[in-house]
């Protein structure tokens, strides 16, 4: 959530800046309420400034011997008049909350201006696109011929979009989460953690996932619970409502989770495979920053998620969003994009963000440099540190064989008892 005075004191900048994003915003009903809230305001401290006069009155005329039972009515009357105004106030600082809540991150300088993904800015290059002398499948083929990804009976079992992985694929996926995380930890000072994958409303609030975007959570039926779209959202909520040492910062995390999405409005888009399921694998990383380091930790993340790209030997390339591009809570963005030789083209694996003080702002997670400093808002970014079935998907297509079997790479092989080939399962 945005500062409410900067908006207010800024609203046309503010506007212009969040327009860069998508279509504009009108703040107008904010500066309405903004207004009204301001004279309420001046007439509840000239009330309370009539009542206290009234009170020393009352005080003399008792000390005087004269009766004060009038003034005393009077008074309890502007008592009520504050009670009635206070309860307006509060109706009206949940009206600009709940305005703020549906307005996005504003974009950092640095952000590239631009509607769609065709405006994103290409950071760099890294790893060879691999040459193939067959005609490369694409790794919903490649599975289902090694016997190792099942769609048919996942569909069966739940619906579309799920999958049932056995063998060397199941192997894969925890390789890969295990693989992920010892980077992360070990190497890169990040924590590792296991949090709930069940989050309540309010969790959700904090990290800009409600109200705005309801329809892309599963809800729990009887509860004000939800399943996580993302690690993001528990770890994120580690610290709600907390007020942290700055000495302490940054703390970094890392977990695996199952994610859980509806991917409402994507029906008809990435049907097949692995890449845009309800549910699916992701190693996240989280940090929390004092607000002048977080972009040199925007940076760590980036090459944290990249680490991962490289050790397995995948070409991919690293991208700076577009305004028009970027997540609802990211003041500024990199996605790292994978190639995959079906598509003859890079795909989405990780997205970094620094979304600076929005979720902390929404979630009340402060800190303070000192004893007696006053409280400031931390930075939180996040991001993937790999979305694991699409990083699958990476490998089946990439190190593919023209006999069908594929390679795994040397960096997983301790991690999959020294397996150096997937062939078709028997």
């Amino acid at each position: 959530m945005l500062d409410p005075k900067y908006v207010l004191d800024n609203v046309d900048s503010v506007q212009d800046r969040i327009g860069t994003r998508g279509p504009r915003i009108d703040l107008s009903g904010l500066v309405k309420i903004s207004i009204e809230k301001k004279g309420l305001l001046k007439r509840v401290e000239d009330l309370r400034a009539e009542k206290n006069r009234a009170s020393e009155e009352v005080s003399r005329m008792k000390r005087d011997g004269r009766d004060a039972s009038a003034l005393i009515i009077d008074m309890r009357k502007v008592g009520d008049e504050i009670a009635g105004l206070e309860d307006k106030l509060k109706t009206l600082d949940e009206g600009i909350r709940e305005t703020l809540l549906n307005v996005p991150n504003i974009p950092h300088e640095s952000v590239p201006v631009g509607r769609s993904a065709e405006d994103n800015r290409e950071v760099r290059v890294s790893g060879d696109r691999p040459e193939f002398g067959f005609e490369p499948q694409a790794h919903w083929d490649i599975g289902e011929k090694l016997g190792i990804l099942d769609f048919e009976r996942a569909a069966k079992i739940t619906g579309s979009r799920f999958t049932v992985s056995y063998g060397a694929a199941a192997m894969l996926e925890r390789a890969l989460i295990s693989f992920m995380l010892d980077i992360h930890t070990k190497e890169r000072g990040f924590l590792e953690v296991l949090p709930p994958f069940i989050a309540n409303a309010t969790s959700l609030t904090g990290t800009g996932n409600l109200p705005k975007f309801k329809e892309d959570l599963f809800k729990l039926e009887g509860y004000d619970w939800y399943l996580i779209p993302t690690a993001e959202v528990p770890l994120t909520n580690l610290f709600r409502d907390e007020i942290l040492d700055g000495a302490s910062l940054p703390r970094r995390f890392a977990g695996w989770t199952p994610c859980f999405r509806s991917e409402a409005g994507s029906y008809g888009k990435d049907v097949r495979g692995l890449i845009r399921q309800h549910q699916f694998n992701k190693v996240e990383m989280m940090v929390f920053s004092l607000p002048e380091k977080s972009f040199d930790e925007l940076e760590h993340m980036t090459a944290s998620a990249e680490e991962v790209l490289k050790r397995l030997g995948l070409h991919h390339r690293v991208v700076l969003l577009a305004t028009g591009d970027m997540g609802f809570a990211s003041a500024k963005t990199y996605d790292l994009e994978v190639w995959m030789p079906s598509r003859g083209g890079f795909l989405e694996i990780s997205s970094c963000s620094n979304c600076a003080d929005f979720q902390a702002r929404r979630s009340n997670i402060r800190f303070r440099r000192g004893p007696k400093a006053k409280p400031e808002f931390v930075h939180t970014l996040n991001g993937s540190g790999l979305a694991v079935g699409r990083t699958v998907s990476a490998i089946l297509e990439n190190f593919q064989r023209q006999d069908g079997s594929v390679v795994v790479p040397e960096a997983l092989r301790p991690y999959m008892g020294g397996l150096e080939f997937i062939a078709p399962r028997t």
